[in-house]
């Protein structure tokens, strides 16, 4: 899987010409008809902002310059047509063509449309395309559901390159990192403290742990309860990180409390799988 974008191909390119007449034009054709049916930024909102900028003078300006650049980073019909052309066509290019086919419209009506807000992120735009070629796939297209269009809605960038690295792995191991208090109570310090978002190479690995409970609460990750890795030598990494140590150096100089963990670890569901068969691993590769 590729991070840059590809240039968008000539329909005279062999990927396109191929089925520039079948179940991929006809798609590309109608569905980036619905950018073109719902008005974009530069009709809906700027218009209102203009006119809040007549009546609050100053402010209102202010407001206008900040949301100014968003009209450039809203996609528009052509601007899809063209991504999708390139990276369909690139991505159903080993599928034959008997099998290439129209996508269920409630997932690739959405997606399309998705695109238009989350096309200029390349780990999001990725994730979409491959849902739509899944669907447009006869033999893959029963695991794109229409559910999975809202769960990359609802992806941050970061969660994207996170569920990228679940591409190759099904768990992964975290801590609950607490101060023992000396009359028998705790108190938690870290929630499922883990090396993910470094590994992920997520651009804010200190939002990991609220990635997680958003992954979570998409029914994407799961933390099974009263589960850990037999012994601690698969915590080792975390329990070495610098800010654990410094943790329990802090914690042991002061009077009758201690640091203390709960082993765990987090791991992919049977939904969180098929989504990363449908929308993550690469159908070109598939």
């Amino acid at each position: 899987m590729t991070d840059e974008e590809e240039s968008p191909q000539t329909d005279d390119s062999p990927a396109v010409s191929r089925k520039a007449d079948g179940a991929l034009k006809q798609t590309i054709d109608s569905a980036t008809a619905l950018a073109k049916a719902v008005p974009v930024y530069q009709d809906a909102v700027q218009p209102l902002a203009q006119e809040t900028g007549k009546a609050l003078g100053t402010i209102g300006k202010t407001v206008n310059m900040a949301l100014a650049p968003l009209a450039a980073m809203v996609w528009g019909y052509d601007r899809i047509k063209d991504y999708l052309e390139s990276r369909l066509a690139e991505k159903l290019e080993n599928v034959p063509e008997e099998q290439v086919q129209p996508p269920n419209p409630s997932v690739a009506g959405p997606a399309i449309e998705a695109l238009r807000f989350a096309g200029h992120d390349e780990d999001l735009s990725e994730l979409f395309a491959n849902l739509i070629a899944t669907a447009m796939d006869k033999r893959t297209a029963i695991e794109a559901h229409p559910a999975f269009v809202d769960m990359l809605k609802n992806l941050a960038p970061d969660e994207a390159k996170i569920c990228r690295f679940f591409a190759t792995r099904s768990d992964v191991v975290a801590i609950d990192v607490k101060a023992n208090m000396k009359d028998g109570g705790f108190k938690v310090l870290h929630r499922h403290l883990t090396t993910l978002g470094a590994d992920a190479g997520c651009e804010h690995p200190e939002l990991t742990s609220n990635y997680t409970d958003n992954l979570i609460r998409l029914g994407l990750l799961e933390i099974p309860t009263n589960r850990r890795k037999m012994g601690q030598e698969a915590y080792k990494r975390i329990l070495e990180d610098p800010s654990v140590k410094s943790l329990q150096e802090n914690l042991s100089k002061m009077d009758g409390m201690s640091i203390g963990f709960d082993y765990m670890f987090i791991a992919v569901t049977d939904l969180g799988k098929q989504f990363v068969k449908a929308c993550v691993i690469d159908k070109a590769l598939r």
